[in-house]
């Protein structure tokens, strides 16, 4: 639980704008997908369009994300990270890799042998996870029918 505490804590990266965690993910998704346009966006973030239209609004207002037309075909609009966008982005990478620091420090305390144990856990629990959120969507999805 502490995990997912500190995860959907509201921060600033770098900026002095307080970001909440689906605003970063999609600041991500920008960064990480050059020139993306809404629809993508929304395949991506397995939101729907509205949510990214409204979600891309308040992102503009923070100044974190610009758009501009395709010049391929006017009726869609590109997306990429503002200045202060790319600087929320480098943090909140920077905050991933001091996690995975912390998380590595702490593993090399232990023996070769244990640290390798913890390690096989983690990565077990992590696929266990990750299954687990697939199902639970697709219990969702069936729900919703």
């Amino acid at each position: 639980m502490l995990l997912t505490e500190l995860d959907h804590k509201v921060r600033n990266y770098g900026t002095d704008t307080p970001l909440h965690l689906a605003e970063i993910h999609m600041i991500k998704a920008i960064k990480e997908h050059p020139d993306i346009h809404v629809t993508a966006l929304a395949d991506i973030l397995n939101i729907t369009k509205g949510a990214v239209s409204q979600m891309l609004r308040k992102l503009e207002k923070k100044d974190m994300v610009s758009k501009t037309f395709d010049p391929a075909n006017q009726s869609r609009v590109l997306l990429t990270l503002t200045p202060k966008g790319e600087t929320a982005y480098y943090y909140h990478e920077k905050l991933h890799g001091d996690f995975h620091t912390l998380v590595m420090n702490s593993i090399h305390e232990f023996s070769t042998e244990n640290a390798s144990i913890i390690q096989t856990f983690l990565t077990k629990l992590e696929s266990r996870l990750l299954q687990y959120a697939e199902e639970e969507e697709k219990q969702t999805e069936r729900n919703m029918k």
